[in-house]
């Protein structure tokens, strides 16, 4: 399993337990979800195959948690602009009668399309897919697949590549 997937994952896991149980603060809910992550005896049940080093782990583990938490935070920030755009594109569907996997995937997803343009909208899309049939429902992948590519068919951008390099490769 790749860093991101782990990532996306995780922030699925965290706008899920944030709709049932809201922290008093973003920061402490993460704080509380880390801790609990940390407990779990298979926090990390999927070591990425690259890393052989205790140090190395850490290092990609950190790292997919600070994109675990950009993600996250980015759906929560842009929230208001993101659930109408999914309820336009799902028709006869309120977006609260969503399942809470099914809208969060999506939320992400859309998140990754709007405001992460290192990220093509098709890897968005396809890892939305894969945590709606992972943590939903094979019908979920369905579902989520056919609101993101209509949302996606209205993108100024490639389907298939990011429109530049990554924001740490960026030049000024």
């Amino acid at each position: 399993m790749g860093i991101r997937h782990e990532a996306r994952e995780w922030a699925l896991q965290f706008l899920f337990q944030s709709e049932f149980n809201r922290a008093e603060t973003l920061d402490e809910g993460f704080r509380l979800f880390w801790q609990h992550q940390d407990e779990e005896p298979a926090a990390n049940p999927h070591p990425p195959p690259d890393s052989g080093t205790a140090d190395s782990q850490n290092r990609q583990r950190a790292k997919a948690r600070q994109f675990a938490e950009e993600l996250a935070r980015g759906v929560i920030a842009r929230h208001a602009e993101i659930d109408p755009l999914i309820a336009k594109h799902a028709e006869n569907w309120e977006i609260d009668r969503m399942g809470t996997v099914d809208r969060n995937a999506m939320r992400i997803a859309v998140f990754e399309m709007l405001y992460r343009d290192d990220i093509p909208p098709v890897v968005s899309i396809n890892e939305a897919v894969e945590l709606a049939k992972a943590y939903s429902s094979i019908e979920s992948g369905k579902f989520v697949n056919g609101i993101l590519d209509r949302i996606r068919k209205e993108l100024r951008r490639p389907a298939r590549d990011p429109n530049r390099a990554p924001p740490e490769k960026q030049e000024d």
